[in-house]
């Protein structure tokens, strides 16, 4: 994925707290680990996921803890699967 196929289509973030938060409405489509001390998670940019950041910043969203603690056991395993 080039740069600037990223700044176009796709929004990236570093922030696993916000990452947990959209993975649970809109798949992560990639990790970037090319950072050895920090991942990104690349989300494909939509209408959705830009109100669901709007609203994560507001924070005007609510989930579940058991639902966002078992999300983000899933993302970390992900993470970590590969090393």
């Amino acid at each position: 994925m080039t740069q600037q196929e990223l700044n176009n289509d796709y929004y990236s973030t570093n922030d696993l707290s916000l990452a947990t938060t959209l993975s649970l409405w809109c798949p992560i489509e990639d990790i970037d680990r090319s950072n050895p001390r920090k991942a990104f998670f690349i989300f494909r940019k939509t209408s959705e996921l830009e109100k669901l950041i709007d609203q994560y910043f507001r924070n005007e969203i609510k989930i579940s803890p058991q639902v966002y603690f078992n999300q983000l056991r899933v993302i970390k395993a992900r993470l970590y699967a590969n090393e």
